[in-house]
């Protein structure tokens, strides 16, 4: 449903091996997302130049740009992050960053659910967050790497979405929400 309070905001994801961008404007919210593996760099200005035109939109007309700052690849999290900084500056519109991991909620499902990366070694990236309306209102257990098996403790019984594909409209509402004008990049 449109909102014609909605600031334009582009969302780029780029922590995994899967591309997705998100937007959100007053005439609705549009996506994209594509596995791209190590791609990122060749695959996101297409994209972005898709995602814009199916919106009927140009680059200079975006408001905010939301960035996830991982954990993820070296490369992929770089990726994202300096295109969101040259797109910002060239647009005039800041940049917030949220961490990926609240990319991987199920925006259509609310209440306590865990999310991780697979980070090897038995290990993983996780957190548990309590989700209202799409949006992350609470961190029940912070964004952290663990053990995977402490990790499972941690979920109890809540939904665990593990590796999960990244949904950057959820990223773009997180930024609207609580995104933060100092980030740093997080790796794997």
């Amino acid at each position: 449903m449109p909102n014609r309070f909605v600031p334009i905001t582009l969302a780029i994801e780029s922590a995994t091996p899967a591309l997705a961008l998100g937007l959100l404007t007053p005439q609705g919210e549009f996506s994209w997302r594509r596995e791209v593996g190590r791609a990122h760099a060749e695959q996101l200005p297409s994209a972005l130049r898709a995602l814009l035109e199916e919106a009927e939109l140009r680059p200079g007309q975006l408001e905010r740009l939301i960035v996830g700052t991982g954990p993820g690849s070296y490369t992929g999290v770089r990726v994202g992050a300096s295109y969101a900084l040259g797109l910002g500056r060239a647009c005039g519109a800041p940049v917030l960053g949220v961490g990926t991991l609240e990319s991987l909620i199920d925006a259509q499902q609310d209440g306590m659910q865990a999310v991780s990366l697979d980070a090897r070694k038995e290990q993983l990236y996780g957190a548990v967050y309590r989700v209202v309306g799409g949006v992350v209102v609470e961190t029940r257990v912070p964004a952290a790497k663990y053990p995977h098996a402490e990790f499972a403790v941690k979920v109890g019984d809540f939904l665990w979405r593990q590796d999960a594909e990244p949904d950057a409209l959820a990223l773009a509402r997180a930024g609207l929400a609580h995104g933060q004008r100092e980030w740093q990049l997080q790796y794997l």
